[in-house]
């Protein structure tokens, strides 16, 4: 007899309990995060009743493993750009936010008696909301058109990126088992070089790879591909010092800056939803129901304190950052929950051994509450705010109406501002860039050419040289590179106490070079007198081949920028909001009264105050169209409006919401069928018009054959004839009557 190994065993188990857990949680429309979990309960070791899972290390894996997806999608939906995007708005809410329930957390915890490590973890799990759970609601309840969602959108993407640095930093803290604050500089200093040197080196190389192979690269590849380069990523990570987790979501932010993100996201959707799965079942695993009983009353302080703590610190942060009272309420009402980043901080806290096991499944209760309570709580907002507006003092509402106003103006630079933006960054990337080359060069180059080409004295110098020549540019670029031209022309001459410190700046760049330079010759040689030489020739090298150096250095910089706007380029949208109306991107469904009509016909300006800025039809784009243009089955159309205006332009959009007629059958039920004419069929001597073989079959003669001449698409008016087979496309459950009368 065959032995079926146990991890397949264990794996058909949980996919069964999950596949009947999620239906159940589809039909009564709750979120399927919920339904795994309570697979995973089901199947786990706390009860008895039911098959359990044997093997619980492999299972474990494979949860990792679905983790690894986990990031790597929700990094394709990241992108740094959208960081650089959203605003102060976005980013001082979910600062605020973050900062208040880090602080709630922890005092929580220590008011309930727990330890300061689990403390220090609740806080951490309570400080980031749930992406899936907030999209999810907003689909149903149809406010991703509100202006409020644009800035609850930005906010989950600033709150992505402080999870990744929280995983650094509770790591860092749970290993040292103390608040160390060198530790914890060298850890942040840590994650920003590898942050800045993977998305530099990604956007450069991963694009244009996938540029030069775009034409064997079919779903399959693209697919194989892909996957690929999260594992790689996910390697080098773990190989520096970070998580699996990290290098997932770095790499999938970085193929999410690429023209082909979008479908690199559809191809990986299975896989990701497949071991995504099998992460929240075993989620539901580790929970004990003797221990959400015994902590039932912590469970319900922390629920409060969540939503509670979760409405005033976003809410807050959005008035702080100049939003309008109505989208500051409807932003820390939707934000009011927990969610997947908060199962993968538990998870690191039960991993380390630092944390409490009660903790896990607190945290997990505490998701399953808030998720049942978002859509609620999102879809009471509206009228919240105007309980608020009615009921607090009419000064504050005026006084939150005008800062609101007054930061809405636009921010104008110095001359000061632009330079050292400018300057900074130029010497922050070139720095990174350049110690990353030394590193590279002293364990990496300078090893392989001794162990596999020239050993001793002369392997070092060609490591050596061969460095400095892959240096070249980016020392020129760090040294000589003029910037913001005009500002600093502006500096120099219209001021006369601001040479000293232009001066200054220039040396510090300069100073900069040479010392990389000498860092660099330090890991071969450490006699002051050949380093000395060495930056000397170099210094005299730069000077005389700085055109050559700039024109090499442009095409590595343009080459790294197309790369980086791509994607922007070619899903390129005007950016004009005006006052309190916002972008929202619609799609005219087939079955709505606009299909056909052209914008004067419709009126949508006149009739709702809507204005439509761009018309994407397939790969075409219309901006600005003109009044004589026509509207076509999905066409997206970007509008822009007010929410209310774009509220009651969205169900012109969609379409009327009736009932399916008869008529409107599946593709499914059309079909090809052969009619055999005799003398008694109700269509003899009719022609195909008259016959009513359209009506009754809701379909078309496509084909005739009489006496062996085949006839392709006959003419209407064509009479049939005894003995005549007849070819229809119709419905299935037509045709067969049409046969009984002939037969």
């Amino acid at each position: 007899m065959l032995h079926l190994p146990v991890l397949i065993a264990d794996l058909g188990l949980i996919l069964a309990a999950a596949g009947v857990t999620t239906l159940l949680f589809k039909k009564i429309k709750q979120p399927l995060v919920l339904g795994y979990i309570l697979a995973g309960l089901l199947v786990g070791p706390h009860v008895q009743f039911l098959p359990t899972v044997t093997d619980n290390e492999s299972i474990t894996i494979w949860a990792e493993i679905g983790v690894i997806f986990l990031l790597f999608n929700l990094g394709l939906e990241f992108s740094f750009k959208k960081l650089v995007k959203v605003g102060g708005s976005s980013s001082i809410t979910a600062i605020v936010e973050v900062v208040f329930m880090l602080l709630i957390g922890f005092a929580a915890g220590k008011l309930m008696g727990w330890s300061t490590m689990d403390s220090i973890f609740l806080g951490g799990i309570l400080s980031v909301s749930s992406t899936t759970i907030i999209i999810r609601a907003f689909e149903e309840l149809g406010v991703k058109h509100k202006k409020f969602a644009g800035l609850v959108f930005g906010v989950l993407i600033v709150e992505d990126l402080v999870a990744i640095l929280l995983l650094v930093l509770l790591s860092t803290l749970a290993v040292s088992q103390q608040f160390a604050g060198v530790e914890m500089l060298v850890s942040i200093l840590k994650l920003s070089f590898f942050l800045i040197l993977w998305f530099i080196g990604g956007i450069f190389l991963i694009p244009t790879f996938l540029k030069a192979t775009r034409k064997l690269m079919n779903d399959e590849t693209m697919l194989i591909v892909s996957l690929a380069l999260c594992l790689l990523m996910v390697l080098l990570a773990v190989e520096v010092g970070f998580s699996a987790a990290l290098g997932a979501f770095i790499m999938g932010s970085i193929l999410a800056e690429t023209t082909q993100a979008e479908r690199i996201e559809h191809l990986t959707k299975s896989v990701k939803d497949l071991f995504a799965a099998i992460f929240f079942v075993s989620v539901g695993m580790l929970i004990d129901p003797k221990v959400l009983i015994d902590y039932a009353g912590p469970i319900m302080i922390i629920t409060v304190a969540t939503v509670l703590g979760k409405f005033l610190s976003s809410g807050f942060g959005a008035l702080l950052s100049g939003q309008p009272l109505k989208t500051a309420v409807q932003t820390g009402m939707s934000l009011a929950q927990i969610g997947e980043f908060s199962f993968i901080i538990a998870t690191l806290g039960l991993s380390l051994k630092v944390t409490s096991e009660f903790l896990y499944p607190i945290a997990v209760a505490v998701s399953a509450i808030t998720t049942f309570t978002t859509p609620y709580l999102i879809k009471s907002s509206e009228p919240f705010y105007k309980f608020l507006e009615r009921n607090l003092p009419a000064k504050w509402v005026a006084g939150i109406s005008r800062y609101s106003t007054s930061t809405a103006g636009i921010t104008t630079l110095s001359d000061w501002k632009v330079f050292l933006k400018a300057y900074t960054f130029n010497i922050i990337i070139h720095s990174v860039i350049l110690i990353s080359m030394v590193f590279l060069s002293s364990r990496v180059l300078q090893p392989f050419i001794e162990d596999n080409l020239l050993g001793g004295h002369k392997g070092t110098i060609i490591s050596l040289l061969v460095t400095l020549m892959i240096m070249m540019p980016f020392l020129w670029a760090l040294s000589l590179r003029k910037l913001e031209r005009k500002a600093y022309s502006n500096l120099w001459l219209n001021k006369k106490y601001t040479r000293g410190p232009l001066v200054a700046l220039e040396s510090l760049r300069i100073g900069l070079a040479v010392f990389f330079v000498g860092f660099l010759i330090f890991q071969f040689y450490n006699t002051l007198v050949s380093i000395s030489l060495a930056l000397v020739m170099i210094v005299l090298v730069m000077m005389i081949f700085s055109r050559r150096l700039q024109a090499f250095y442009n095409r590595l910089e343009n080459r790294f920028l197309y790369n980086l706007n791509a994607r922007e380029e070619q899903n390129a949208q005007p950016e004009i909001l005006p006052w309190d109306t916002h972008l929202a991107e619609l799609t005219v469904a087939p079955e709505s009264k606009l299909v056909g009509l052209s914008l004067v016909e419709l009126s949508i300006r006149e009739k709702f105050g809507v204005n439509i800025a761009m018309i994407e039809r397939g790969k075409k784009r219309i901006p600005t169209p003109g009044r004589d243009e026509r509207l076509y089955p999905y066409d997206k159309i970007l509008v822009i409006g007010t929410d209310d205006q774009l509220a009651a332009v969205q169900e012109l959009f969609a379409g009327p919401q009736e009932e399916v007629e008869e008529s409107n059958f599946p593709k499914k039920d059309m079909t090809l069928q052969k009619v055999i004419i005799n003398s008694k069929s109700p269509v003899y001597g009719f022609s195909i018009r008259n016959s009513g073989i359209r009506e009754m079959t809701q379909g078309l003669v496509v084909g005739i054959e009489r006496k062996g001449e085949r006839i392709l698409n006959p003419d209407s008016n064509l009479v049939f004839e005894n003995d005549d087979i007849v070819w229809i496309v119709g419905n299935v459950k037509k045709i067969p009557e049409l046969l009984k009368k002939i037969g």
